[in-house]
């Protein structure tokens, strides 16, 4: 019987498709140039600013090229502190919470839920069925909580939100997937995962014993993988047929009957 839904969040739920780079570097530059505003008006003046921009740079290529190797979260508070030390602000200015408040992480200009979502997600949640996110964000997940409530669907998920950041590893190492399911109190076969991704959403899901649907997204159409998802879909109003012939009578009074025992 199905009992969770588990999503990716980027271009899962949250559509990046208008999102550009340059968005992004004046984005991360309003917002590195507040942290270093702060630093400054804590006292800390010895430090040049264009250093510390550039030790932040070049550290989040370093994090994230290992990452891909060795599937360890990279963590923008990490980073950010780091970089901070690296360039000469006193360690008692580098708390990490007060470093990313300042940051001021909010929902990237560009970025909408995908219109099919928020239909979607009231429909498993009416089903009884429980829903979570799991997804592979550098940012801790109090920081894409801001994001997705600005977004609009924080309320669907309540109570199961996990970011690589927090766990320690990227999807697809499995222990990411053991602790959503975790979050979520079902066992393997009584989910399903719905991400955008061959390796890390679909490799990393079918890898823990999940089923796992494919959102087919234009930045993906010429990859090349040996991956196979359980199902492609284009919109979430696609997966609930795929839902019912993989779970009879999920949605049914029975179904929810057997969810809640």
């Amino acid at each position: 019987m199905l009992k969770a839904v588990l999503f990716d969040l980027d271009d899962t739920l949250i559509d990046w498709s208008a999102f550009t780079r340059e968005t992004w570097e004046h984005t991360e530059g309003r917002r590195l140039k507040a942290l270093a505003a702060h630093f400054r008006s804590q006292g800390a003046t010895d430090f040049v600013e264009d250093a510390f921009y550039s030790e932040v740079h070049q550290r989040t290529q370093h994090v994230w090229a290992n990452a891909f190797t060795n599937l360890q979260a990279p963590n923008v508070g990490r980073t950010l502190v780091e970089s901070a030390a690296a360039v000469g602000v006193p360690e008692h200015l580098l708390d990490m919470r007060r470093c990313l408040e300042v940051y001021d992480w909010t929902a990237v200009e560009g970025t909408v839920i995908f219109p099919d979502v928020p239909a979607s997600l009231g429909r498993l949640r009416a089903a009884g069925v429980r829903i979570g996110i799991v997804t592979n964000a550098y940012q801790p997940m109090w920081m894409r909580d801001i994001e997705i409530e600005a977004l609009g669907i924080l309320h669907y998920f309540p109570d199961c939100r996990l970011s690589a950041a927090d766990i320690g590893v990227l999807k697809p190492h499995p222990e990411i997937f053991r602790a959503a399911l975790d979050c979520v109190g079902v066992r393997p076969e009584e989910a399903v995962f719905i991400g955008d991704d061959l390796e890390a959403d679909i490799a990393g899901a079918q890898g823990f014993g999940l089923q796992a649907v494919l959102r087919a997204h234009p930045k993906h159409e010429h990859s090349i993988s040996t991956v196979t998802p359980n199902a492609v879909i284009r919109s979430l109003e696609d997966l609930f047929p795929i839902l019912e012939d993989w779970f009879p009578g999920w949605e049914s009074a029975e179904g929810r009957a057997l969810r809640d025992a």
